[in-house]
């Protein structure tokens, strides 16, 4: 099985770097278009309270977890290479990020849930009403 594993990735076509044309291998930066944020400063001012809340909720974890979400999520780390900084086993990693997203989750949501609430205003019985009149005026009720 070993040899025909080496036939095949011996005989598989392939290109050489010397010959493509120069600057092919160089990386083109696409630029995400976004809205200007001066443009609509409740949208930025929003932006920032979400990421204070975010950060907050993070430094909030207890520190094992917390040095686990860090190294993953925010430095990019795969689990491997956190399990070796932090001198741990990789289902170990795995287990205290997933715990550490559930934690970050209910904390955001403890902070953010009042006021989400706030923000929709057709929120339990008016919703409800509203969503009634419009079903009765398409003829769906």
């Amino acid at each position: 099985m070993n040899e025909a594993l080496g036939r095949l990735r011996r005989d598989r076509p392939g290109v050489q770097i010397s010959s493509l044309p120069e600057g092919a291998l160089e990386a083109q930066v696409i630029r995400f278009p976004v809205m200007s944020t001066a443009a609509d400063p409740e949208k930025s001012m929003a932006q920032r309270e979400i990421h204070d809340v975010v950060e907050r909720a993070i430094d909030e974890l207890p520190e094992a977890f917390r040095l686990v979400f860090i190294a993953r999520v925010i430095e990019g780390m795969n689990v491997e290479e956190t399990a070796d900084v932090l001198d741990l086993k990789p289902e170990t990693v795995k287990t205290r990020l997933h715990r550490a997203r559930s934690m970050l989750r209910d904390n955001v949501e403890k902070k953010i849930g009042p006021a989400i609430m706030e923000a929709f205003p057709f929120a339990g019985r008016r919703c409800d009403l509203l969503t009634e009149a419009v079903l009765k005026r398409l003829g769906c009720i």
